[in-house]
């Protein structure tokens, strides 16, 4: 399978969270994704697809951009947490987690700007 001219991309801020969380996406938990709207679209573009990387930088799953929303933090939905496939999948701890990993990032606000993305996954590489 040719990648050349995909962007490649993890998840996370760290080889061991880019892991974690690539291996929710490769169990079929994990179908969203959000960051920072100040970070530019990074590649996403619905219906085309992108390479997520595992902690190492290695391509490991081919996935296809389903939706691309721009939402407040404050205004993520429960349904959208629950796809992120993170802790508990609840809204409530999707918040705790995001604004952690935000405000470690880079820094967070209630009504930061996201990048919303919904996606599925086309083929572990």
């Amino acid at each position: 399978m040719d990648l050349t001219g995909l962007t490649h991309s993890a998840f996370g801020d760290s080889p061991e969270l880019a892991d974690a969380l690539l291996a929710l996406v490769l169990a079929g938990i994990k179908t969203a994704t959000c960051w920072r709207h100040t970070d530019g679209v990074k590649g996403s573009v619905v219906g085309s697809c992108w390479v997520a990387l595992d902690g190492v930088g290695r391509p490991a799953a081919l996935i296809e951009s389903i939706t691309l929303d721009a939402v407040r933090f404050d205004a993520v939905t429960a349904g959208f947490a629950h796809a992120e496939g993170e802790s508990d999948r609840s809204l409530v701890a999707w918040r705790a987690d995001h604004a952690a990993f935000f405000a470690r990032t880079g820094g967070f606000a209630p009504d930061m700007l996201l990048w919303c993305e919904r996606f599925r996954l086309v083929a572990i590489l």
